[in-house]
């Protein structure tokens, strides 16, 4: 099959929406040669929950609208069922927070459904040659797939503690890539497709994002505005 996916997590989603940045979203879709997924954990996570909490209410209708437009769609669309998806998140959710353990005994829980969810599809849409990428900014996940080391010690020195990691549990997480809300909307930039035209609107869109979520460091966004 000859299509690229762009997989979404809870964390990125939220993060644009509370960002004001839903419609350069879609016109970065209009530009994209592939899908917008989500799985049905994620959906769950920013519709489904969110619909019954009235802080959160109207956020979740306009990410369902983004659903209803065919902008955001189910892994059913590549001809994926999410029961298969559920099935596997069980199994690596049990690896990953197996994975890292507080004084050799106590183990650390690191990741829930909705990003294992994109994990899962990630690994299911590569063994079938579909090119994908990840988007989340929740940084755990990406560091447990990237860098496990850092995570490792970033761990200590949340907890205070010696950190000790079942090293053959992290090849279930390699390979996997990954990208955050900063980068796409960096390319909507690129791309021309930001409503304000001002000088500050590259600094002031990935700053939103990082107050809204995005797991990326001030140093990190220098990077980006100097590559612009």
């Amino acid at each position: 099959m000859n299509q690229n996916v762009l997989i979404f997590d809870s964390s990125s989603l939220i993060s644009i929406t509370m960002s004001g940045l839903l419609n350069e979203f879609k016109k970065l879709k209009k530009t994209f040669p592939g899908k917008f997924i989500i799985p049905e954990e994620v959906k769950v996570e920013i519709i489904n929950h969110p619909l019954e909490i009235k802080k959160f209410e109207l956020e979740a209708l306009k990410l369902n609208q983004l659903l209803k437009e065919g902008i955001l769609e189910m892994p059913e669309s590549l001809g994926i069922d999410s029961t298969q998806i559920s099935n596997e998140t069980k199994k690596l959710i049990e690896i990953a927070n197996s994975t890292f353990f507080e004084n050799k005994e106590k183990e650390i829980h690191l990741i829930d459904s909705g990003e294992t969810a994109c994990l899962v599809l990630s690994k299911i849409l590569t063994k079938k040659g579909i090119k994908n990428l990840i988007v989340i900014d929740e940084r755990t996940t990406r560091l447990l797939s990237e860098k496990p080391e850092n995570l490792k010690n970033l761990l200590t020195k949340k907890i205070h503690t010696n950190i000790n990691i079942k090293k053959e549990n992290l090849k279930s997480f390699s390979g996997i890539k990954m990208v955050r809300s900063a980068e796409l909307m960096f390319i909507a930039y690129k791309k021309g497709l930001m409503d304000l035209k001002d000088k500050k609107t590259l600094d002031a869109v990935l700053y939103a994002l990082k107050f809204k979520g995005c797991g990326i460091s001030g140093k990190e966004i220098e990077i980006l505005k100097r590559m612009s």
